[in-house]
Formats: structure tokens, C-alpha cells, sequence
């Protein structure tokens, strides 16, 4: 890793792979909340309420928070508010959740690649001119993982509810269909794994 230093602060480096941009492809991705604190809900034993995630009786199940449930949502709603992001699988946690996300570039509309086209703020909204510019200039995986953070703290600040997300998200391309089978795998049994989950804190 390089020290290179700016301002004499240590750079954090770009998590983003230099040869890819971004803009087309599978990824598998990972978003944590601040401080890895529970807003998204908690792992139980049993659960027959309405707000599980998964309803089977017999392994542990995600017991969803009023958040939890907007993320759940939002992640469903992806591909309705950008034509461009497909997610076919995700699972929430109480702290992070996981998700594969395909990235079409051919589908995007640049007109529309702004927070106002991903939350409806209703007839006569202005558009927020900053968030405009910093969409023309991001990834459209960005994007996307930024319009889902959006939309879930818009819900959060709404209903006067405590929330926060970690900075940054986590990304894996992948690459090859035996590393899609590991993933899907992967996020369709983290509910199951929970005890030995490195994001169980």
C-alpha cells in the first residue's frame, strides 16, 4: 500500500479497481451501517410476525425493523428507478446487507440519474443542482448504491428515525459463473450463518 500523503494525511486508496469503470457488469456488494449499529432489524430463533424477512419455522429468520422493511422495498424498487440496475438477490441484516447487482450501461439515461428521479418528492420539486453534477461524474454502481442509501435515510429523517450509514460500501466483481454460485450462495444462507457472520458485533 502506498504512504503517499496529501496535506500530510495518509490518502485512503480508491477501493475501485483502475480498469474497470463501473458501468457495466455483475457485482456482488456489500453496505454497512454506521458503526455496524442494528437499525435493519435482528436474527431470531422463531418468528411469525409479518416483518421476517424469511418465513421458514426452523432456521433463524430476519425480524425487520420499520428500516429494515424500507430497505427491503427500495432494494425490490431498484431496477423501477434505475433502468440501467438489476438486483435478482440480496438478503438484509441487522447491520449491512448484501446484494448482487447487474449494471447495464446501454439502459441509462443520464437526464434522469439524480436523486429526484429515485424518490418522488412530488409535483413542482426543485432539483438539487449539486446531486445532478455528482451523478454525471459517478460510476452507475455508485449511483445506484447511492440512490439506495438515499431513499432508505429520506424514509429514516421522514418518520424521526435514529439511522446512519457507514461511508463507504464494499464491491467484488464477479468475474465467472462458479464465483456467481458462491455468492448467491453465499447471501442465500447468511441468515443461517448469523452466529459466525464477521458483521455479527
Amino acid at each position: 500500500m502506498s504512504n503517499e500523503k496529501y496535506h500530510n494525511k495518509y490518502r485512503i486508496p480508491s477501493a475501485r479497481a483502475k480498469w474497470h469503470d463501473y458501468n457495466g457488469g455483475a457485482y456482488f456488494i456489500t453496505v454497512c451501517t454506521k458503526n455496524h449499529e442494528h437499525f435493519f432489524g435482528e436474527i431470531v430463533s422463531h418468528c411469525r410476525d409479518v416483518t421476517c424477512y424469511i418465513s421458514t419455522d426452523d432456521e433463524p429468520q430476519m425480524q425487520l425493523t420499520l428500516i429494515g422493511q424500507c430497505l427491503v422495498e427500495t432494494l425490490h424498487a431498484t431496477s423501477l428507478h434505475n433502468k440501467y440496475a438489476e438486483i435478482p438477490l440480496f438478503v438484509v441484516m441487522p447491520n449491512h446487507f448484501h446484494a448482487i447487482v447487474f449494471i447495464d450501461g446501454k439502459h441509462d439515461n443520464p437526464q434522469c440519474r439524480d436523486v429526484t428521479c429515485y424518490v418522488s418528492t412530488g409535483a413542482g420539486a426543485i432539483k438539487n443542482e449539486k446531486m445532478v453534477k455528482v451523478a454525471k461524474h459517478q460510476s452507475l454502481l455508485s449511483w445506484t448504491i447511492r440512490s439506495i442509501k438515499f431513499a432508505v435515510t429520506k424514509f429514516a429523517n421522514e418518520n424521526n428515525i435514529e439511522f446512519a450509514w457507514q461511508t463507504r460500501f464494499h464491491d467484488q466483481i464477479i468475474r465467472n459463473q462458479n464465483m456467481m454460485n458462491n455468492v448467491a450462495e453465499y447471501i442465500e444462507n447468511n441468515v443461517a450463518r448469523w452466529d459466525i457472520d464477521c458483521f455479527n458485533m
